[in-house]
């Protein structure tokens, strides 16, 4: 049988196409309004997957075309990540069958397909077959910049592949920041089969951890379908559930940008070296006055933003190699104004947070960041 799934995120899209090809169907694929009603004209489909909020022409434009001008009662499934009552009663009264709000799981997907088409459910068919998993179809296209510099013995590609697999919508760039090893090519090897939602950006010199993630959200802006950028560091001392944690607050909240704290807490996994906990306290006191804000930990590495902040904070280059999670902060209090900025910054304790062994930032880095923090001052 033949389905259209018509979705403007391509992640999610291609997700569901997989899964859907992986248990039977034949699938057409839309990346926009004006493109599933062309296909639908052309192939008559035996069923539509339907997202509201699409170029050109949206859902509801598709839902028309098939109900009223072509008088097709073929079944419609929407999944969106509206959930507002009054646009699901809306979309059911113009003749749709199922609605399925996001996130969701790609085996939930197929069973609501099968069930609209009186098809009998095989449990087997919704097990891990090596190309989809049963992962979560997540709300908002979420980009991801890691920045690696000579990250050949510690990147952790099992972890990052899971994670990928298993949230769909998410995609990740790994910016190679002028390394002096193979990390190139652990990277290159790893992405293979994986283009979809792995990208790379190769800076040939090494220009510093603020001009590698400067460069990756630079890259991934120019996705229209991510909704979302943020960034890790490479050796997942934040690891993604935590960073899955921030995007949720993001996503149900009217901020701007969600920053992990790594603030000692009942429960929180939190372990760092003794020395580094001290030189941090006071580098920290010192950012506060500069900031004239009370952000407790501005140097996590675990960051989420949503695409105007990535757009308008990352277009020059920033001052410093390393403090420029000071001067995104400081360059939002000027763009959107010393009032109003705290409300649109959230600052969230993670659950775990380990100080990984290798860490490019030695103890004299930390000294020489008291004059970077004199160099933003003077600045901003």
């Amino acid at each position: 049988m033949l389905i259209l799934a018509a979705d403007d995120q391509p992640m999610i899209l291609k997700s569901i196409e997989y899964k859907l090809l992986e248990v039977g169907f034949e699938v057409l694929s839309a990346s926009d309004g004006q493109e599933a009603i062309d296909l639908f004209d052309s192939h008559q489909p035996d069923l539509a997957i339907l997202d509201l909020n699409m170029p050109v022409k949206s859902g509801y434009d598709v839902i028309d075309h098939i109900r009223n001008i072509r008088s097709s009662n073929i079944p419609i499934i929407i999944m969106s990540g509206e959930d507002e009552e009054q646009t699901i009663v809306e979309v059911f009264n113009m003749g749709v069958n199922d609605y399925i709000e996001k996130p969701v799981r790609v085996n939930e997907v197929i069973v609501r397909v099968k069930r609209l088409l009186n098809i009998k459910i095989n449990v087997n068919e919704l097990q891990h077959k090596g190309v989809v998993k049963s992962g979560l179809l997540i709300k908002n296209g979420i980009g991801v910049v890691i920045p690696c510099y000579n990250e050949e013995k510690r990147l952790k590609t099992k972890e990052f592949a899971n994670f990928v697999h298993n949230n769909h919508g998410y995609h990740i760039c790994f910016v190679n920041d002028g390394s002096k090893d193979k990390t190139l090519d652990v990277l290159k090897e790893f992405q293979q089969g994986k283009e979809g939602y792995i990208s790379i950006f190769d800076c040939e010199k090494n220009g510093g951890k603020a001009e590698a993630v400067r460069q990756g959200v630079l890259h991934l802006v120019k996705d229209k379908s991510l909704d979302y950028i943020g960034f890790l560091d490479a050796d997942l001392s934040t690891d993604f559930a935590d960073f899955d944690d921030l995007a949720k607050t993001l996503s149900s909240s009217s901020y701007k940008l969600v920053a992990g704290s790594r603030i000692n807490r009942m429960g929180a996994n939190i372990i760092k070296q003794s020395s580094r906990g001290v030189i941090s306290m006071i580098i920290n006191k010192i950012i506060r006055t500069i900031l004239g804000m009370e952000i407790q930990d501005t140097q996590c590495g675990a960051k989420i933003m949503r695409r105007e902040v990535a757009e308008n904070m990352f277009n020059t280059p920033f001052l410093t190699r390393w403090l420029f999670d000071v001067e995104i902060f400081l360059r939002m209090k000027k763009y959107y104004g010393a009032e109003t900025v705290e409300k649109l910054i959230c600052e969230q304790p993670l659950k775990r947070w380990v100080h990984e062994d290798g860490s490019k930032l030695s103890f004299k880095d930390s000294i020489k960041i008291l004059g970077q923090l004199t160099e933003i001052a003077r600045k901003y």
